[in-house]
This record gives C-alpha cells, sequence and structure tokens, in this order.
C-alpha cells in the first residue's frame, strides 16, 4: 500500500524568490530582523508590510528537508516515517500578503517555478499545490496548466479570498480551470481576506481566522450548490481535522429539510466530492459513521509545529486500533490518489 501525507509543507526562503526577473524584481519578498536586539524573529517585508516569518517551525524536521534546500534530506526523513508521497503546501501564503495584483502575479509564479524545480528532483514522491493569482482572474488557467505540467497535484486556497465568499460567481473561472485541468481546489487552514486577519489581529492562535473560515466555506459551498453547478469539481478541506463533520452535516440536513429537499449526510461527501483532512485526535468511528469512509485524508503538516503537526500521523492510522484495515487504506491511499489523481 503506498502511503500518502495528504498535506505537508515547505517553509520558503530568499530561494523562492529568485525566479522574479526583469520588472519584477523589485517585488521579490526579503527577510527582516529585529535591529534593536530584543527578539530574533524574522519577518518576510512584502509589499511594505512585515509578516512573520520564523514563528510556526517545526525544529523536529532538519532545516535542509522543511525548506527543501537538499531534497535527499527530504525523501531519507520520508522513509523514516514511512511516507511515500508527500504532497506539499507553501507556508508564506497561509496569510493575506498583498491585494496588488501585479505583486501577486510575481509571488504566485515565483513560488511556482520555484516548486517545479523542486519537484524535478523527486518526481514520483514530492507533489505540490499550485498558487495562482487570484486578482488576475485571466491569468489562472495558464498558471494552472503550467504548474500542473510541472508536478503540480492541486490548487492552493485559503477558508477566505478577495473578500468574497468561495461561492461567489467571481471564482467560477477558477473552479472552471480546475475541472477543465483536473486539479482539485485544497482549501487549507489559512485566511485570504486582509479585513478578517485584521480583525482577528489579536488572536494569537488564529483558530477564527484560520480554522472556522474553513468550517463556514464548506457549509456556503454546499448551500450554494458549488458541485451542482461544477460536477467533476473535487474540493479539499485540510488541516482543521474532521471532527466538526457530524455537526455541519446536521445542520445542512436540516436547511435542506426547510427547503423541502432531503440530504444523505453519509453519501453527501461522495456526492459533492469534498475531501476532508482527519487527525488522529478526532474520534474516527464517530465521524465515519456520520460522513462515510470514502473521502477522508490524513496530513502530517511536516515542518511546522502547531496543533496540526503529527510527524507520525500516517502511522498514527496504522496503528489505529478502532479502523478496520480497509479503512486505514483508504485514509492513507486509496482516498488521496482519488483527490490528487495520483
Amino acid at each position: 500500500m503506498i502511503k500518502i501525507d495528504a498535506d505537508a509543507h515547505v517553509l520558503e526562503t530568499e530561494k523562492t524568490w529568485e525566479y522574479m526577473e526583469g520588472a519584477d524584481h523589485k517585488y521579490r519578498p526579503q527577510i527582516v530582523g529585529c535591529t534593536d536586539g530584543s527578539s530574533n524573529d524574522e519577518y518576510w517585508l512584502v509589499d511594505g508590510t512585515l509578516r512573520l516569518k520564523s514563528r510556526n517551525v517545526g525544529k523536529n524536521t532538519p532545516m535542509e528537508s522543511r525548506e527543501l534546500r537538499d531534497v535527499s534530506v527530504r525523501l531519507k526523513h520520508m522513509d523514516e516515517l514511512g511516507i511515500d508521497i508527500q504532497v506539499i503546501f507553501p507556508t508564506i501564503f497561509i496569510i493575506p500578503l498583498t491585494q496588488r495584483a501585479e505583486i501577486e502575479l510575481a509571488l504566485c509564479r515565483s513560488y511556482n517555478r520555484w516548486m517545479a524545480d523542486i519537484w524535478q528532483q523527486a518526481q514520483e514522491r514530492l507533489r505540490w499545490v499550485a498558487v495562482l493569482p487570484l486578482f488576475s482572474m485571466d491569468k489562472i488557467f495558464e498558471e494552472a496548466k503550467s504548474a500542473k505540467e510541472n508536478g503540480a497535484v492541486g490548487i492552493f486556497l485559503r477558508g477566505s479570498e478577495c473578500e468574497k465568499l468561495l461561492s461567489d460567481s467571481y471564482f467560477y473561472p477558477l473552479y472552471d480551470a480546475a475541472t477543465r485541468l483536473d486539479l482539485p481546489i485544497c482549501i487549507h487552514s489559512a485566511t485570504g481576506s486582509t479585513a478578517l486577519f485584521d480583525y482577528y489581529k489579536y488572536e494569537a492562535i488564529g483558530f477564527a481566522k484560520f480554522k472556522l473560515v474553513i468550517v463556514g466555506a464548506f457549509h456556503n459551498l454546499i448551500m450554494d450548490k458549488i458541485p451542482e453547478r461544477f460536477p467533476k469539481l473535487k474540493i479539499a478541506f485540510l488541516e482543521v481535522s474532521a471532527q466538526w463533520l457530524p455537526y455541519v452535516l446536521t445542520d445542512l440536513a436540516k436547511r435542506y429539510h426547510l427547503q423541502g429537499r432531503e440530504l444523505q449526510p453519509k453519501s453527501l461527501l461522495c456526492q459533492s466530492r469534498f475531501y476532508v483532512g482527519c487527525e488522529t485526535s478526532d474520534d474516527l468511528p464517530y465521524i465515519i459513521k456520520a460522513a462515510g469512509d470514502d473521502n477522508l485524508v490524513v496530513g502530517t503538516d511536516y515542518g511546522h509545529a502547531d496543533s496540526a503537526t503529527e510527524l507520525r500521523a500516517l502511522e498514527g492510522i496504522c496503528n489505529d486500533p478502532r479502523l478496520d484495515p480497509a479503512v486505514v487504506a483508504k485514509i492513507l491511499c486509496d482516498n488521496p490518489r482519488s483527490l490528487y489523481s495520483l
């Protein structure tokens, strides 16, 4: 059985932005440290704003690996963890960086070309999700197509983008491109909304601005019938555990009933082609009873150090006495292969 880490990370470095050339060169993010000696923190300076760089770094992973400076070190660590394939997500894009289309485009293009070069070094084992310029919808398909040709297996999205709900018609060109290219939309614990990010600026841990917004997006996309509008689109909801699923499915069933419709909670994920990342701390038998086992995946959050990080999450699923071996095989292999078309 191939074991797939459905949500791992890379920590960006100065090399990430070396693909910005010509007129884009001036948009390269710069690393800035505290000059008064009050802290060892480092920041990215992006579009005139400082964004903390040095927090949420998993020190239980080699620097060369979590920053993908040395792919061989990453692969060796994956072997030790019993992971055959990792799907890599960005770190810096978890927060809003700019509302200027030209800067966003330059950032996305450079990141995607950096990851394309990394993929060339370990094509079968390191796959990645592309970051697209959402303020330049006319560039979406071209950038996504190039990313897929260079190893991308998904499109990164945050729980809120461009100060709009993810069901807004503004995003239809994105969903159309994803469908045409057979790339899933991967909604990761994060926010792209500057307004939301600033509203929760005193929330140090990010539960409301990063986690709950994903739950709301799931509910909103169902109620606004995005799966029906795009009948081949796959969408994943990652790094928010799966413990919320029974609650949301129950709420949706009530709302369907008020509209004169009936919802079958256990089949909704399959029918909608929605996938959810679970964690070993979840009550998995309870979740599976409510939502089925065909659309659950698991990730390690490799490279980070937060409540979702568990380097041996795949091993934990394998050794969970509550789970039938057939269910384990689905979560570790069959479901992520279906999600990412591996």
